[in-house]
């Protein structure tokens, strides 16, 4: 191998597995059970339905668990009420749930995918109100959070989660490499605070965090 080859190859990482998770998280042995009991329901039925990409299934604790629970600790102080928008399989609104987040709504209209958040829900033992309907068809409800992972552009989201916000209420939107263009583009019509949190489970990824969302520039 030549010296270019060398520097331009990227180092090999291992696939993330439960305990390892665990070790970055600090979660209990309760929960981690939980968690164990739906990525093995994930897996089933991944080999039947799209839920998730299939390419992504060799590293599922990082690429799904672990970047859906890195949104624990960003959530507001004594969160109670969250909304998750386009829940599909759950990431990151079940995810959270299963962490200890109180009341925690997820809402998907793709009917297969609801039947599998339904199973989930059965399988880990989770308590969460599950809407199968569109987003707009949802009535609304003021949360302390919102959730939601590769949905639309952050000034779609922004539209479509009006219904769901109060003033206290804290967006986490999981983003990819357009976050912060997608922010600048919204901020030409929004006023927020804001603040652009690195992901843990993806280098190339991040999470954009808001609050005080309101029409017009500051």
């Amino acid at each position: 191998m030549s010296v270019g080859a060398a520097i331009n190859q990227r180092p090999v990482r291992l696939p993330l597995g439960a305990a390892g998770f665990a070790r970055l998280t600090s979660v209990s042995r309760e929960t981690l059970e939980r968690l164990e009991a739906y990525t093995a329901l994930l897996g089933a039925w991944n080999a039947r339905i799209n839920l998730v990409g299939r390419n992504t299934m060799g590293d599922l604790w990082r690429r799904h668990i672990l970047d859906s629970a890195q949104l624990f600790p960003l959530l507001p102080a004594r969160t109670r009420i969250l909304v998750d928008l386009g829940s599909g399989a759950g990431l990151p609104g079940l995810i959270l749930a299963i962490m200890g987040v109180e009341e925690v709504h997820l809402i998907e209209s793709d009917l297969r995918k609801v039947a599998f958040l339904r199973e989930a829900l059965r399988v880990t033992g989770t308590n969460a109100a599950l809407h199968p309907e569109r987003i707009e068809d949802v009535a609304p409800l003021y949360a302390d959070a919102i959730t939601t992972r590769a949905l639309a552009p952050l000034d779609q989201l922004i539209d479509i989660s009006s219904k769901f916000r109060g003033k206290r209420t804290v967006s986490l939107f999981l983003k990819g490499e357009s976050a912060r263009d997608e922010l600048t583009i919204a901020q030409a019509r929004w006023h927020m605070r804001s603040s652009v949190v690195p992901s843990r489970s993806d280098s190339r990824g991040a999470i954009l965090r808001l609050e005080a969302i309101e029409t017009g520039r500051a």
